[in-house]
């Protein structure tokens, strides 16, 4: 008799990994202690696999982050301070093909249905850039076809469409003890 297949969708939404997700350099990372948490394993862990197999992980799949781009993403987001019992290295930073090969690495069943969740976020943000792309290619089509009458309107729409600008977050609570 035939195996039956276990189809164990993992229940993780495209919106939780859209969060761990940052671009770095112009591409589209993730952390490794963000990945390592989707995966349920220790950051500590998830490195020690890394680095066994390092030669799967060529500079273009897996960038050491600057101090700077550290520096960028905890004024971005919450993230725990070195001076205060957060991580004493900087992290690595995983792109798409990083993270696909990540699956050859990490073989238990979570890991399968964690890659297969992000390359589907993956997948959903990229069509979503290339809709926006069409969309802007066919306001500037139609911007030269109108009258210069438009223009102004034209240029309101296409100032809708720009990523609002990410403002740097206000501390709040008690400053540090010296």
């Amino acid at each position: 008799m035939p195996k039956k297949s276990k189809n164990t969708e993992l229940a993780l939404p495209a919106a939780v990994i859209e969060r761990r997700i940052y671009v770095i350099r112009g591409e589209r990372i993730m952390l490794d202690s963000d990945l390592a948490e989707l995966y349920e394993v220790t950051t500590k862990a998830f490195n020690q696999a890394v680095k066994r197999n390092a030669d799967r992980f060529p500079g273009d799949f897996m960038k050491h982050l600057t101090a700077k781009e550290v520096a960028i993403l905890r004024s971005q987001n919450v993230t725990s301070s070195a001076n205060w019992g957060g991580r004493r290295y900087l992290p690595y930073a995983f792109t798409r093909e990083g993270i696909a090969m990540l699956s050859s690495v990490l073989n238990s069943p979570r890991a399968v249905q964690v890659n297969i969740a992000i390359m589907r976020t993956f997948v959903q943000m990229r069509n979503a850039a290339m809709t926006q792309d069409d969309m802007l290619r066919k306001v500037t089509k139609l911007e030269r076809k109108f009258d210069h009458n438009f223009r102004i309107v034209f240029e309101a729409i296409k100032k809708l469409m720009e990523p609002a600008p990410v403002k740097p977050r206000v501390r709040m609570g008690f400053p540090k003890p010296d």
